[in-house]
């Protein structure tokens, strides 16, 4: 039973390691409905709560899938998950940084950068929808999010004080809404 777990592990991250075009952030969609909607390891709250405690720690966002190797299957777990992550997509932009240097500067290489961006941002949105579903946060967070979201497009002004801020301001309406 235990070698199965880990060969899922394995067997799901491997694919998630060849999508993470955007960097960690952008498969936390399909990490959720892997491992919270299909195979059930974690719930909701758990997923939300490694989330939280990869976002806090230094690193990658990436970091979230040791964590949840660690959740599901222990130490080994931790390891299959990290090497299934990080191996095939090293091994991917190796050979991907040999061609995309010969053809720098080159209209094509112009056209595809334009739409990795695109696909990147898009994954991005999508994790970033993914956990305030799962966090069940309601309409205040929205808000609180897309405040934040448009200051930081229209200002140069540091994410702290909008973390600082955001948070307070959520606090302090949820206690006036008691």
């Amino acid at each position: 039973m235990r070698n199965d777990l880990l060969w899922a592990l394995f067997v799901m991250f491997v694919p998630l390691s060849l999508l993470s075009v955007g960097g960690g952030v952008s498969i936390i969609a399909a990490l959720h409905h892997q491992t919270v909607e299909t195979f059930g390891w974690l719930t909701e709250q758990q997923f939300v709560e490694v989330f939280a405690i990869s976002r806090a720690a230094p690193g990658p966002g990436s970091m979230i899938v040791p964590l949840i190797g660690w959740k599901v299957a222990g130490l080994a777990g931790a390891a299959i998950a990290s090497v299934a992550m990080f191996l095939p997509s090293s091994i991917l932009v190796y050979g991907v940084a040999k061609l995309w240097n010969r053809y720098r500067g080159t209209p094509v290489h112009a056209a595809f950068e334009r739409g990795l961006a695109a696909v990147a941002a898009g994954l991005i949105l999508a994790g970033t929808l993914a956990i305030f579903q799962a966090a069940g946060t309601g309409w205040l967070a929205w808000i609180v999010a897309g405040g934040s979201a448009a200051i930081l497009y229209w200002r140069n002004i540091n994410p702290l004080w909008l973390l600082f801020g955001g948070g307070g301001l959520y606090a302090l309406v949820m206690h006036f809404m008691k």
